[in-house]
């Protein structure tokens, strides 16, 4: 079997090379470089990273290849982003990274000459009644299926996760034991234009500035100015430069460039229990055949470790979920990712729309 193995320099990724050795196998590895060499912003360093590729390859014995994707990488999932930013919603680059890049196009340009792409994600392959689902990773702390979650059952199928079965520490000890270069390094942070480069900086930069007031909720006082509502999100306590708080983000007039702020640790405004979304697409199947009086999943709304308990309804323009918690920012533009009630299986995600 020919397996493409994606490279990061960073331990879990050199551990999936570690263990497709010794499962037998001999993966082609490739290194996907995404930075802008000649944007000063955007530019990546990954010197140090394509150095442990490198050294990985070298230790077992691969061949390597560095696949350039910047351009791709700009005209999709940047692109994308400044335009859910502009609208006043919540984007999530790395969702759209992944679909449609790391798995849309590089498997266009090299994945399709192998019979399967193994990563080092945290999330597993379940294979039940002759279907192929995207199931959770064994370490709940590091599940990355909500990054995944809007990746088609032609591409799942063709993935391999070899340690979506460990827990964190067993890679790190994987990787100590194996003397691999990057046993000790930190985890990346995602994506590289956001892990690497400040995001505010990147925002103004394609965006600009436009000052607008500072509105409270409860009483219609100018609390002080922006310098753009696309600068915060809903939910968002840090960085509205104001006094006597702490002031929480609770909705955002984008015509108006008015960002409308609450006071205090528990602040109701900023607490939800229902979301709609739109554009739901499900990741092998549509499992419900009868949503008139809901049906048990869980949910994530963003990249935590939590799956929270609710029901999900269908509605004339989409899918409704009601939580059975009370949850923190809710924000237009974010995915709704929905699970089986056992939070086993990951069966896809909606933007959602309202809260």
């Amino acid at each position: 079997m020919r397996i493409a193995g994606l490279i990061s320099g960073g331990v879990d990724s050199s551990v999936v090379v570690h263990l497709l050795k010794e499962a037998g196998y001999n993966p082609t590895l490739f290194y996907i470089k995404i930075g802008m060499d000649d944007d000063d912003l955007l530019h990546c360093d990954s010197e140090e990273d394509i150095e442990m590729a490198t050294l990985v390859a070298h230790k077992y014995g691969c061949e390597l290849e560095i696949i350039d994707l910047h351009r791709e990488y700009w005209d999709t999932v940047v692109a994308y982003t400044i335009d859910k930013v502009r609208k006043g919603f919540t984007p999530n680059p790395d969702v759209m990274c992944n679909k449609l890049i790391k798995f849309g196009v590089f498997e266009e340009k090299a994945g399709r000459n192998f019979d399967k792409t193994a990563t080092g994600h945290y999330a597993t392959i379940i294979e039940k009644d002759g279907k192929t689902y995207l199931g959770t990773a064994k370490d709940v702390l590091k599940d990355q299926t909500d990054f995944l979650a809007q990746i088609n059952h032609l591409q799942v199928s063709k993935l391999m996760f070899p340690i979506g079965n460990l827990m964190k520490e067993e890679v790190r000890r994987i990787a100590t034991r194996a003397n691999l270069p990057s046993a000790k390094r930190h985890d990346s942070q995602g994506i590289c234009f956001l892990g690497k480069v400040n995001y505010n900086d990147f925002i103004r930069k394609y965006l600009g500035e436009k000052k607008g007031p500072i509105v409270e909720l409860e009483t219609g006082k100018i609390l002080g100015y922006h310098k753009g509502y696309w600068f915060h999100t809903v939910g968002q306590r840090k960085g509205l430069g104001l006094s006597g708080g702490p002031w929480f983000v609770i909705r955002k007039d984008v015509e108006a460039n008015i960002i409308w702020a609450s006071k205090g640790y528990e602040v109701e405004a900023v607490y939800g229990d229902e979301f709609a979304m739109q554009d739901f697409h499900f990741i092998t199947e549509n499992p419900w055949t009868d949503l008139r009086s809901g049906i048990d999943i869980t949910f994530k709304i963003r990249h935590t470790p939590e799956f929270t308990p609710g029901k999900i309804f269908k509605t004339d323009s989409g899918y409704q979920v009601l939580s059975s918690e009370k949850i923190h920012g809710i924000a237009p533009g974010q995915f709704g990712v929905i699970y089986d009630a056992d939070s086993k299986i990951c069966i896809g995600s909606g933007e959602i729309i309202s809260a």
